[in-house]
């Protein structure tokens, strides 16, 4: 089943014109932030193959991530830090990164989309829908917007800390991840309360 926009209808039909759908990844990376994006998508908005972001090849996140970006009535990107993961706890920084991303937004939204997570924004309603991303368009499109933006900045980070390969696997905890840690140790953008028993 790909997302649908059935969500977002019903409310357009109850009034609210500006609805934002909310998304983050890399929530169980090891290393590097946790990013939230989110996106308000217009009644009109026509873009095929929108998907969550995790059934998708790269090459068609990033096709769909240029067009959401410049069909969006509005859309924005926020992103919690590695330290602070570690002093606040992920709990936290997964609020907090989501919340930043609804504040981000140039257009207020009249009513929130979220994926999974129960978070409040002043007094903007919302829902939080488990699985979001495989079922709503605009949470969907949140996803894809904060992936692309995400793995972009693990790819730069390579450039900083090339013993790790962050390019390959994005911070995530593959075999080739943890060979470089045991063999190299912590970087400065690993998430120290993820690897109490590394050094």
């Amino acid at each position: 089943m790909k997302p649908h926009f059935r969500e977002e209808n019903k409310l357009f039909k109850n009034g609210y014109k500006l609805v934002a759908g909310v998304d983050e990844v890399g929530r169980g990376a090891l290393a590097g932030p946790i990013v939230a994006a989110a996106v308000i998508l217009s009644q009109k908005t026509k873009i095929k193959g929108i998907n969550d972001s995790k059934k998708l090849k790269p090459q068609k996140r990033e096709e769909l991530y240029k067009k959401i970006t410049a069909s969006a009535i509005s859309w924005s990107v926020s992103l919690i830090d590695n330290k602070f993961i570690d002093k606040k706890g992920i709990t936290k920084a997964n609020s907090d990164v989501l919340k930043g991303a609804v504040k981000k937004l140039k257009v207020k939204p009249d009513y929130l989309l979220i994926d999974a997570v129960k978070i409040k924004c002043g007094n903007i309603p919302s829902k939080s829908v488990i699985k979001g991303d495989e079922k709503i368009r605009s949470i969907a499109a949140a996803s894809i917007v904060a992936k692309v933006f995400r793995d972009s900045l693990m790819r730069d980070y390579h450039h900083i800390f090339p013993k790790y390969s962050f390019h390959l696997h994005k911070g995530y905890g593959t075999k080739k991840h943890f060979a470089a840690i045991k063999k190299h140790g912590l970087s400065p953008l690993h998430r120290r309360s993820f690897l109490k028993n590394e050094r």
